[in-house]
């Protein structure tokens, strides 16, 4: 076991470099807050490289089950200072964890979908709160995947991690242009819905229990115009007051959990 104790040590300059999405590329890893959200990398298969925690946190762990599991898995842990955890870690993270992980990789063509599958599609979206929320959303509605297309910001940045609170590993996540993504929906006999605000029919009209891709867009421009095709069909959520438009994650939540309800009758 290793104990870092200066903001100065090589190693430590990298794992702050991952707080970047060029630093994660080069590295090919991602940096994950908190023990909760370790836990649930953990979990899920994610191959972890080094967990970093204060000393105090490795000799009295307390009774906390999800920490408790990530000290007995034989993980490879490293004891830091508290500068070097307030240097590594977001926010105010004293008596918590950070880990480093190796960036999980699905290829879209590699992922075969189950039976009569749900998906959420996210194209350009942005924020990655917003894609940390869509994907908790998604992981609690039941959905097997999580799609961006033509992704601006990667799903594994720290902060849609966080949003998450980790459930962004229970989905399978795969990435693409629009037209990677659309020829792998079609080839899939997926139906495809497009929230638009010019849509005429209404979200909560559709059938939902067929195998079904929902398809949200950017945040400031919706969705471009790779998304207008006769076999995508178009759905609006309805507006009464003098908004024009949702969150979009808050848009994709109502699609989703509609998904569910139908599913569960």
């Amino acid at each position: 076991m290793l104990h870092i104790q200066s903001v100065q040590n090589s190693t430590i300059k990298e794992v702050v470099k991952l707080r970047t999405r060029r630093g994660r590329k080069v590295q090919g890893r991602i940096i994950i807050d908190g023990v909760r959200e370790t836990q649930r990398a953990f979990a899920a298969g994610l191959e972890i490289i080094d967990l970093y925690l204060p000393e105090s946190l490795l000799e009295e762990p307390g009774s906390d089950p999800e920490l408790i599991t990530l000290l007995q898995a034989g993980l490879p842990l490293t004891t830091v200072s508290d500068t070097v955890l307030q240097k590594i870690a977001y926010g105010d993270r004293t008596g918590s964890v950070v880990a480093v992980a190796r960036t999980p990789h699905l290829a879209m063509e590699a992922y075969e979908p189950p039976e009569h599958p749900l998906v959420m599609v996210l194209e350009a979206v942005e924020k990655p709160g917003n894609i940390g929320a869509v994907a908790r959303t998604a992981d609690a509605a039941g959905f097997d995947a999580l799609i961006l297309a033509d992704p601006i910001t990667d799903a594994y940045n720290p902060n849609a991690i966080r949003s998450s609170l980790g459930a962004l590993f229970n989905l399978a996540v795969v990435t693409g242009d629009n037209g990677q993504v659309l020829a792998w929906l079609r080839s899939h006999q997926f139906q495809i819905l497009a929230a638009r605000v010019d849509a005429t029919a209404a979200y909560h009209q559709q059938d939902y229990t067929r195998s079904t891709a929902m398809v949200v867009g950017n945040e400031a421009d919706g969705l471009s115009e790779a998304w207008h095709a006769e076999d995508i069909f178009p759905i609006r959520l309805p507006m009464h007051g003098i908004s024009d438009s949702l969150n979009v994650s808050t848009s994709a939540a109502i699609l989703m959990y509609e998904a569910r309800r139908q599913r569960d009758c």
